[in-house]
């Protein structure tokens, strides 16, 4: 399903600590994107890619932190974050943790720990990514439903008998059990179960 290669960013403001870590990604084989600020990252970032970010803490202008919140609050699934800092500040590794950051390095960063951090936070990039992929196929699959259809989707996952979905939407039982057919087919399930797990996953709340 995910067949691209992964990418990494670079974000630092250093640019010997840039072209090393650079050099050394490259050498390992990962596409990289450095970026000496912020802003030229988020104006070329795109967050549908399989990969992760490489960020320094102490930036000017937008720090490593704030770049962070500022991601996490686009709600656009954002890559983990691995944060390397020239200092060992227990507090704001503790926050940059907090908020979902993969991992935090001190400079001067041993290569070894370094690439480790890489392939742990592209796998983890690569779930997410999938796990974002299904939702997207099941919502497409909830947008083909009709007005009434969903309507009884509505009635069965929230535990709803079919007389008592008739009786909610002033219908015969008979056609809820039509309609609950093409529901279970266009969802692509067999059970009650699994219509409940896919609501749950498409984070669907009747309205």
């Amino acid at each position: 399903m995910i067949a691209q290669s992964p990418t990494v960013f670079l974000v630092d403001d250093d640019p010997s600590v840039l072209r090393a870590l650079t050099r050394l990604l490259d050498s390992e084989g990962f596409k990289t994107c450095p970026f000496a600020t912020p802003q030229s990252f988020l104006d070329h970032y795109d967050p549908d890619l399989l990969g992760c970010i490489i960020l320094d803490v102490a930036m000017p202008d937008l720090t490593g932190l704030e770049l962070q919140s500022r991601l996490g609050a686009s709600g656009s699934g954002a890559q983990p974050i691995i944060f390397i800092s020239g200092e060992s500040d227990i507090p704001t590794s503790v926050s940059a943790m907090r908020e979902g950051a993969s991992d935090f390095l001190t400079k001067p960063v041993d290569a070894p720990v370094l690439l480790a951090a890489v392939r742990t936070a592209i796998e983890r990039s690569r779930g997410s990514l999938k796990s974002r992929q299904e939702r997207a196929f099941l919502e497409a699959r909830f947008a083909n439903l009709t007005s009434r259809e969903r309507e009884v989707f509505a009635g069965v996952v929230a535990g709803m008998m079919n007389k008592q979905v008739a009786g909610k939407l002033g219908i015969v039982e008979k056609t809820v059990k039509v309609h609950r057919a093409r529901v279970m087919r266009k969802m692509g399930v067999r059970t009650l179960a699994q219509l409940v797990h896919l609501a749950d996953r498409i984070g669907f709340t009747e309205q």
